[in-house]
């Protein structure tokens, strides 16, 4: 990991944060982007402050990030959200609205303003966390799991256009995560197939130990490991 340049989307949430430490610790240098100001002690990050729903803000800011760093190896997405409720029929399509804007359209923001970066590295990498329900929706999850197989389908069209490159374009299948905090707030809850972000983070910053060619267009499961 020793000087990649690695942009992390979300850095301000949960699995952000320990994607940002994990990768820093490991000697990349980090742009820890989110919506909200961050602040960060870790030595090689920079915080940006970025609306990622802007196309035009996004792409100048991918062009700064280029140019201050001379080249961008990796781009981890976090951005997250969720709606959703227990019957099909209450679905709310205000959810939608807002599922499409923050799992969708801040995706296809940062892939088209990283991409040509990511194809010219020599192993450019470009992950997002998806989920189960991805590919097995519950009723009350029609919006979010729509939202999140329309990601999968945008980050393999990406794969796609890596082919032939030191690239990947990778999904990251989780049930859902965890933190320390919600084990503090339920120590008896079981947890059964969650994934601690900090594992997360792990899985992250192994990417660029994996060849392209077994990630690339990949979904990777995530939902075997045990919480800690």
């Amino acid at each position: 990991m020793r000087d990649r340049v690695i942009v992390v989307a979300g850095a301000g949430g949960p699995a952000g944060r320990a994607a940002v430490r994990r990768l820093a610790a490991a000697g990349a240098r980090v742009v820890a982007a989110d919506v909200r100001p961050t602040s960060w002690d870790e030595p090689g990050v920079t915080a940006a402050q970025v609306d990622l729903l802007d196309a035009d803000g996004t792409r100048e800011w991918a062009r700064r990030v280029a140019a201050e760093h001379g080249r961008v190896d990796g781009l981890v997405h976090l951005v997250g959200g969720w709606r959703g409720g227990k019957r099909f029929a209450d679905t709310d399509l205000a959810d939608w609205a807002f599922l499409h804007d923050v799992l969708i359209r801040t995706l296809q923001h940062t892939t088209l303003a990283f991409c040509e970066q990511l194809a010219h590295s020599p192993d450019g990498r470009a992950v997002i966390v998806s989920q189960t329900g991805a590919q097995r929706p519950a009723q009350g999850n029609a919006a979010y799991a729509a939202a999140k197989a329309a990601a999968e389908a945008w980050m393999l069209a990406l794969a796609d256009s890596f082919d032939g490159t030191g690239a990947a374009s990778a999904i990251l299948v989780v049930k859902a995560l965890l933190t320390d905090e919600m084990r503090e707030r339920r120590p008896q809850a079981p947890f059964t197939g969650y994934t601690h972000v900090d594992d997360l983070a792990d899985v992250i910053a192994g990417l660029w130990d994996r060849p392209a060619t077994e990630l690339n267009g990949n979904r990777i499961d995530l939902t075997v490991a045990r919480p800690r």
